[in-house]
């Protein structure tokens, strides 16, 4: 939920960024050095492609007959699977705003009792350590000096939020001078009126959140001002965003919470634990998923260190000088990336250089103009083997822009597939616009395709596991491991891509042959609804089981022999090469 607008304020994670004191009417914060005094610094830290099905539509189901007693045989292990599933969603919770408020104040309840100090202290206290009622513990009771110094609680004796002068006195902010009552301090000795107060708080509080950490106006005093203070002199909208920005602060200072990133999602997602340090997948009532370690979306079962690494090569303009090396050659005069973007091979460089050069083999053109063309010429030291430090270069840029595009091209295709079938899976919910259309046509009420709702949410899962693989993939470089891991990979895309076809192209058939088939249809429904159904507890196991594999980091490196021979059956043998194969194979490397 962090600000994004330029009108909004800006967002700062740390109770001590910004600031300065120059003028006595500007609100003053806690120092960094008082905070790293008391050890506050602690570490925060494509659409889906199927293949055409021949025959009749008698024959939907013969090609699954195989995977039918597959799934049969797999369903006992579908217990184990859900108890893991229900297992992860006990790790997190939801909050809505108001529940996030509710356990902020229940937690600053629980540590104003602790240390014996009012809510308004105890929340500053808190947030010093950002929001950790363990941090807390160990450092109050171990130097309690230290921590009253760096939070601006007074030395020793009970400490007060707010305090109102007994006598008249003046304010030295105005100098005008107050009855008993009307004026407030911080719990110090240094009294200002209401007026002074509030302006001093607005003036804070339209700074951002730097005002959670405002002190004593008075230059010599480091008292805090907390909520108490604020919401007895301030007005009430500057106190409402005041308390907005406390709220903020316990998700976004603290190691257990985070915002759902999705677009207008106000809610949080709350780690049971001090701070979740390995990736857990976290899925917010909105629908949206994300990880609670790293903040990224949703990635499992790959690593977030794999993850962060794959998104920042994306997002990198590395690719883009590898595509340039390995698409354009460089003008042999002054060294300028030149791309071919004409069928002419006579190419000239652009000004001042203005050089002319054959582009097969960057020879002057004047050479070629004047009778003495030798490009057709067979090159003897490349046939056997030797090149110049350019082709291999670019020949191995080539190379490594191959191998990146093949991973991406599926990470982007498996995304937008699973796009498609989020989509599918809203058109068959509860409201959804197709959902009534297909239960008139199957002859069901619309309560009986939960089942097809079901599978459709398990596809898009399935498609964002399998996304990641590729991530994972790219960067796997153990030989023995890559056997287990494309293995497992292909399986469970095998299992998805039958899932998805059942769902959407069989689903599709019965629709079209509803009208005056009634009969045939309802008898095919009774086929293919069990038929789904299996084919989703299949892949939920596939991919369970691969996930399980991931997180022990692919141990079994062992690739059972069948899978072997049928991975080097599968396999084509690389093809003869002659002479002309020899010569574009070269041709190649000099484009």
């Amino acid at each position: 939920m962090a600000l994004t607008s330029d009108s909004e304020e800006e967002y700062y994670s740390s109770p001590e960024e910004g600031g300065d004191d120059d003028d006595r009417l500007s609100f003053r914060t806690a120092s960094n050095e008082s905070d790293n005094d008391a050890g506050a610094g602690d570490d925060a830290d494509d659409d889906c492609l199927y293949g055409d099905s021949d025959g009749d539509d008698d024959g939907m189901y013969d090609e699954y007959e195989g995977d039918e007693e597959e799934g049969l045989e797999e369903v006992d292990e579908e217990g184990e699977v859900l108890d893991e599933m229900r297992f992860t969603a006990t790790q997190y919770a939801v909050l809505t705003m108001d529940e996030v408020r509710a356990r902020q104040e229940e937690h600053t309840a629980r540590v104003a009792d602790l240390i014996a100090l009012p809510p308004g202290l105890a929340a500053a206290v808190l947030r010093h350590f950002k929001w950790s009622a363990q941090g807390v513990w160990e450092r109050w009771f171990s130097d309690e000096h230290k921590v009253r110094d760096a939070v601006g609680l007074p030395p020793d004796g009970d400490a007060v939020s707010v305090a109102v002068n007994d006598a008249p006195l003046t304010c030295y902010i105005c100098f005008d001078a107050h009855a008993p009552g009307e004026m407030r301090s911080a719990g110090c000795a240094h009294f200002y009126c209401r007026g002074c107060w509030s302006g001093y708080v607005r003036a804070a509080v339209g700074d951002g959140a730097r005002c959670l950490s405002i002190r004593c106006p008075d230059m010599g005093c480091s008292a805090a001002v907390v909520r108490d203070l604020v919401d007895d002199v301030a007005d009430a909208d500057d106190a409402k965003r005041y308390g907005e920005f406390l709220v903020r602060s316990y998700v976004e200072e603290s190691k257990r919470i985070r915002w759902c990133p999705a677009p207008g999602c106000d809610r949080a997602v709350e780690f049971d634990g001090e701070k979740c340090t390995v990736q857990l997948d976290a899925w917010c009532a909105c629908g949206h998923g994300f990880c609670l370690a790293c903040g990224e979306e949703a990635h499992r079962p790959v690593a977030c260190d794999t993850v962060r690494e794959w998104l920042e090569k994306n997002r990198s303009d590395s690719e883009t000088a590898q595509w340039v090396l390995a698409n354009t050659k460089h003008c042999p005069e002054c060294r300028r990336p030149i791309e071919k973007n004409q069928g002419c091979m006579h190419m000239t460089c652009s000004p001042p250089c203005k050089h002319q050069f054959c582009w097969l083999c960057l020879g002057p053109w004047d050479k070629h103009d004047g009778g003495n063309y030798n490009c057709n010429t067979y090159n003897t030291a490349r046939a056997e083997g030797k090149y110049t430090e350019e082709e291999l270069r670019r020949a191995q840029a080539k190379a490594s822009v191959d191998r990146y595009l093949h991973y991406y091209e599926r990470w982007g295709a498996h995304e937008r597939s699973r796009q498609k079938a989020l989509e599918d899976t809203a058109a068959l919910g509860k409201d959804g616009a197709q959902r009534e259309a297909v239960a008139a046509a199957f002859g069901v009420v619309e309560t009986e395709l939960d089942f097809l709702e079901e599978a459709y949410r398990q596809v898009a899962e399935c498609r964002r596991m399998l996304r990641w693989t590729y991530a994972f993939g790219y960067y796997l470089d153990d030989p023995a491991k890559r056997d287990l891991f494309e293995d497992l990979q292909s399986q469970a895309d095998k299992s998805l891509e039958r899932l998805h076809e059942c769902a959407e192209k069989d689903r599709a058939k019965l629709v079209a042959e509803a009208a005056g088939e009634h009969g045939a249809v309802a008898d095919k429904y009774l086929e293919f609804r069990p038929r789904l159904s299996s084919l989703t507890t299949v892949a939920r196991n596939h991919f369970e089981n691969m996930a399980r594999a991931f997180r022990d980091g692919l141990a079994e490196v062992e690739v059972d022999p069948a899978v072997a021979a049928r991975r080097a059956a599968a396999a084509p043998p690389p093809p003869p090469l002659d002479d002309d194969d020899d010569e574009d194979f070269f041709e190649e490397l000099r484009m």
